[in-house]
This record gives C-alpha cells, structure tokens and sequence, in this order.
C-alpha cells in the first residue's frame, strides 16, 4: 500500500499536538517498519522546516528532516505538477493541490490528512489518520 502523507500529520508528531500525535507516531511507525510505503511532497520539507523553527533548533531540524528523509519516501516537485496545480480550479489552496498531484504521479492509495476537506476533488482517496489506522 501506497500512500502520502500530508505535512499535517508530521507536525502533530513533532509538536506533539494532542489527541492526533498516536495515530501520527503509528502511521510513522508503519511506514519506517516499511509495511506500508510512505511518500511526502517534495515542499513539505522546506514548509516542515520553517514551521518547526519556533520549537526546535537549527541543528535538531536538520536531523529530523534527515530522519524524516529515511523513512518516508520523496514525490518530487517538478514543472509539471507546478503547471498542472496551477490550472487545476478544483482547489482552493495550491499547497493542497500540490500535495494532490504528488499523490497521483506516485500512484498513492490514499492521502493521509487532518483535512479532508481540502481535498474534496481529489483524484485519490483521502483518509483521515484514525480511519487509516482503523483501516490497516
């Protein structure tokens, strides 16, 4: 099973953001024992990145992307999921729609997200992470 990870669901571990940090951390798990095959959106590095800066240092940062890096697999970002984001009206957010066209070029079983609701037009399956972990 393929499936992404939307940068929500990273952030709930590292911040340790109650109730969703223990689904988070058993996806995680999952995906690091590689029973399921984890991606995340080549722009959910640099966001994950900046967005941690006021809880962790520099240094820690870099590990954790580094972790990170080694247990989930990277979509990439190219020109033409930009272009294909940015003609896509579907969408309200372009970071989500970003998110979405990773999850289509590596052929995803699902989107894992705490908001599905921005992914209502999605071409590919979205799951909240409790349904995920009910599911697997």
């Amino acid at each position: 099973m393929v499936i992404l990870v939307d940068t929500n669901i990273i952030l709930d571990i590292f911040l340790k953001r109650e109730p969703y940090k223990t689904n988070a951390e058993f996806i995680l798990t999952k995906c690091a024992n590689r029973q399921i095959t984890g991606y995340l959106a080549a722009h959910s590095i640099p966001n994950l990145f900046y967005i941690l800066r006021k809880d962790y240092t520099q240094q820690e940062r870099r590990k954790l992307i580094k972790n990170l890096c080694s247990i989930f697999r990277i979509s990439d970002l190219n020109l033409d999921k930009i272009l294909a984001a940015i003609d896509n009206e579907d969408f309200s957010d372009f970071e989500d729609c970003l998110q979405e066209e990773c999850a289509v070029n590596i052929m995803a079983d699902y989107i894992v997200t705490r908001n599905p609701g921005d992914f209502v037009k999605s071409r590919v399956k979205v799951m909240k992470p409790e349904e995920f972990t009910a599911l697997l």
